[in-house]
């Protein structure tokens, strides 16, 4: 038990210690609320209240392997191990999006917004309006219905209108979420549901630091560890393990790294085409982001309305198939239809059809399929008209409104947007519209001839049990039912057009038709003249295929522009470190540039990157139990042919008797370190402490560039290594042995470390000026 003066005078005030059911492996604080996400070793996802009150728990299923949050902090991501990135909603924890963007485990994550969300490249002001809401009511929702399966994009039904409230507020500040995996690819997505880039750190080449050379440096078998975007998202720096090889013009001079290279390499990769094109982004990424979610709002419709209708004409045959072998055990030759036309037609009533009527059917058997059929007629038609529909009008707008950005090619053709496939994309969006409409028609007259049959049928039972018929209610037309008979008895078009048909299947349409579809295409607004072939299900197919190609290109041409700036070789690593990154604690931030904050008033903000990590004891002889910070690795990139870069480094000894387990940059350029007792006895499991180092007050050390690719630069520090005092330091001891993760909140002012006997505690970081004063 603390005394108060002890509390008085120990940093860090604690304040809670609290047991936790399982162990946590992942845990970040909400950059806006006073609330942690952690997961568990068996991959589960808890909310936590700062007080320490359990929101939620999920489990995705499969095991996480990274988390970050949005910077508003409304939704976080989670990495998974197959390669997946899914989105949920801080409120109840529901899925919103999910996307398979790498094909092996996600290991980090990281989600910046662009600061100065109004201004591009030219310093102008402009911001983008959606005016999809001047002209339509609010879009459609996916229709729910019992036994729906949510489409194949990873929308979640329940939360969809989380999911819409979520991306609104999202578009109106610029934001990206990086995700790199364990094979060497960083994916780039704009809202964190709209793909923009993808690219593979191995296929990446930097240049030779030396102006005489003319060879560029690589990396083979690199796996990503860090990723982080700068809050100018001009930089993207990716801490990585990986070999070192020189890629020289001639391949007969090209030199491969040795075995020993493999090591730890801080990459620089230029992001600027975020800058420079952000407000087209913005507005390719908003515009095709909301199409991909109407286009849901169609697929699931037409899969609604497949199987109501499918429901309904199983209910149908179910009853009337039986006339067919009623027929065939009397003995006759004819078929259902010709029986029908015959009872008519006024002719004598066969004994397969009295029986079907009066005994298998019966009055109350049609009505019971009447229901069915029609029920399910009105359904359609419901969802078409409150939710097809709708969705197919904002998608043709929506694909108008690119088409025009996409003739201003000065701005837009630098980003991929295609005219020619924008083009195609927009017709196929206004064929869309066409197909609907004819569906209307279609299933309305299929459901006035089903109506008007068992009109009849409801008649001729009457007659058939010498009842007295209610003119009112059993009105019919005899030539409907003739038609009825000759093409809807055993012909399902509305199915037809909910099926994609194949590729040698099309609808058969008359010449005349074909004709006159010819000649419009002539007066212009669309060149598809095999449009009436199609189906609906079919024409949605290659509705979505021209989108896919037209938001390829852009993602296709952002990829191609983030170029490597730099790299720069750190330290050595065990073999098998690859496996094991989680083990290395490192952490990557930006903080505001002092000495531009003066210069630059008016002008965008310059931000100083810092760069922390332990270096492995067996990296460099005579340099061990040590931290590595560096800054300004992605500063004047211009200035390293000259032979130097701005980049500073320091190595910080970690006092003697402790261990790193884990460290995190924080706020004004400090460095929270969690260290454990290094020697414990067989009584105890050994205490820990916190400690915060001010990274501005170290000795700082300019590198020097080398383009030997067997040069270490941390290598250069090990005769200026800083020892680390506890008594010099801000200092907090830990009555427990703690284990990695260390959560750090910059904005709350927080620290969450967990004990390895399963338990969190919740320091308080900042100090109470007054406090401070007294103590003094």
């Amino acid at each position: 038990m603390e005394t108060d003066e002890e509390q008085r005078v120990t940093p860090f005030q604690l304040q809670f210690d609290k047991p936790v059911a399982s162990q946590i492996k992942i845990a970040e604080w909400n950059p806006e609320k006073d609330l942690l996400a952690m997961v568990t070793e068996d991959s589960k996802i808890l909310l936590h209240r700062f007080n320490w009150q359990r929101l939620w728990t999920i489990s995705p299923g499969k095991s996480i392997t990274s988390l970050c949050w949005r910077p508003d902090g409304k939704a976080i991501a989670v990495g998974l191990e197959d390669g997946t990135v899914s989105l949920h909603d801080v409120e109840n924890g529901k899925l919103l999006r999910s996307l398979k963007s790498h094909g092996v485990a996600v290991v980090s994550l990281n989600w910046e917004e662009d600061g100065q969300r109004t201004r591009d490249e030219y310093g102008s002001h402009s911001v983008y309006e959606d005016r999809t809401s001047r002209f339509f009511p609010p879009p459609p929702r996916v229709p729910r219905m019992s036994g729906l399966v949510s489409g194949e994009t990873g929308f979640m039904e329940d939360s969809e209108d989380s999911f819409r409230e979520l991306s609104t507020s999202s578009q109106q500040h610029f934001n990206i979420l990086c995700s790199g995996d364990k094979d060497g690819f960083i994916c780039f997505s704009i809202f964190g549901i709209f793909p923009i880039g993808k690219i593979n750190i191995n296929n990446l080449s930097a240049a030779s630091p030396l102006e005489d050379t003319e060879a560029e440096c690589r990396l083979l078998n690199a796996s990503v560890y860090r990723v982080a975007l700068s809050k100018d998202l001009r930089h993207l720096i990716v801490m990585c393990s990986g070999e070192s090889i020189e890629d020289r013009e001639e391949s007969k001079n090209r030199q491969m790294a040795e075995p020993d290279m493999h090591g730890l390499h801080c990459i620089v990769l230029d992001t600027s085409i975020f800058w420079k094109r952000k407000s087209e982004l913005h507005q390719v990424a908003q515009q095709a982001s909301n199409i991909e979610e109407l286009a849901e709002v169609i697929r699931s419709s037409i899969s609604v309305m497949h199987k109501e209708w499918s429901d309904a004409m199983r209910t149908f045959h179910d009853k009337f198939d039986s006339l067919s072998n009623l027929i065939i055990d009397h003995g006759l030759v004819s078929s259902p239809q010709e029986e029908f036309l015959s009872l008519l037609g006024g002719a004598r009533t066969s004994p397969a059809v009295h029986q079907f009527l009066v005994n298998s059917l019966a009055e109350v058997g049609v009505k019971r399929v009447s229901k069915a059929v029609c029920g399910a007629g009105k359904e359609l038609q419901l969802i078409i008209l409150n939710h097809l529909q709708p969705a197919a009008e904002i998608i043709a707008f929506r694909m108008g409104e690119l088409r025009g950005l996409s003739r201003w090619r000065a701005r837009y053709q630098g980003i991929g947007l295609d005219e020619t496939l924008i083009n195609n994309a927009t017709e196929k969006a206004g064929m869309i519209l066409v197909q609907v409409e004819r569906f209307i028609r279609v299933l309305s007259t299929v459901v006035q001839q089903f109506s008007n049959f068992f009109n009849w049928l409801l008649k001729c039972i009457k007659l058939l049990n010498s009842e007295p018929s209610d003119h009112h209610l059993i009105l019919y037309n005899s030539e409907l039912v003739v038609i009825f008979l000759k093409f809807l008895y055993d012909q399902d078009p509305v199915k037809q057009l909910l099926e994609a048909s194949e590729a040698d299947e099309s609808i058969e349409v008359g010449l005349e038709t074909v004709r006159r579809v010819r000649e419009l295409v002539q007066f212009g607004g669309f060149s598809d003249c095999e449009h009436l072939q199609r189906t609906l299900a079919k024409e949605f197919q290659l509705m979505e295929t021209s989108f896919k190609e037209a938001f390829q290109m852009p993602f296709t041409m952002i990829s191609r522009k983030i170029v490597c700036k730099d790299s720069l070789p750190l330290c050595s690593l065990p073999p098998l470190s690859a496996s094991i990154s989680t083990c290395i604690p490192m952490s990557v931030s930006y903080y505001e540039d002092a000495s531009h904050s003066v210069a630059h008033q008016s002008h965008q903000q310059k931000f100083l990157d810092y760069i922390s990590f332990h270096v492995p004891d067996d990296s460099f002889s005579g340099i061990a139990n040590c931290i590595g910070i560096m800054r300004g690795i992605m500063q004047d990139s211009s200035i390293i042919k000259e032979g130097y870069t701005s980049v500073e480094a320091v190595l910080l000894c970690i006092p003697v008797g402790y261990d790193c387990v884990d460290l995190s940059l924080y706020k004004d350029s400090q460095i929270v370190l969690l260290l454990n007792e290094s020697t414990t006895t067989s009584e105890s499991s050994g205490d820990a402490c916190m400690m915060i180092v001010q990274a501005n007050d170290l000795p700082f050390v300019s590198i020097t560039r080398s383009a030997s690719l067997n040069y270490w630069n941390l290598h250069q520090l090990k005769d200026s290594v800083v020892h680390l005092e506890m008594e010099n330091e801000k200092v907090r001891s830990i009555p427990h042995s703690v284990i990695a993760p260390l959560a750090v909140s910059s904005s709350r002012g927080v620290a969450c470390v967990f004990a390895a006997r399963k338990r969190a505690l919740v320091y308080i970081l900042e100090e109470d000026e007054d406090e401070i004063s007294d103590i003094e």
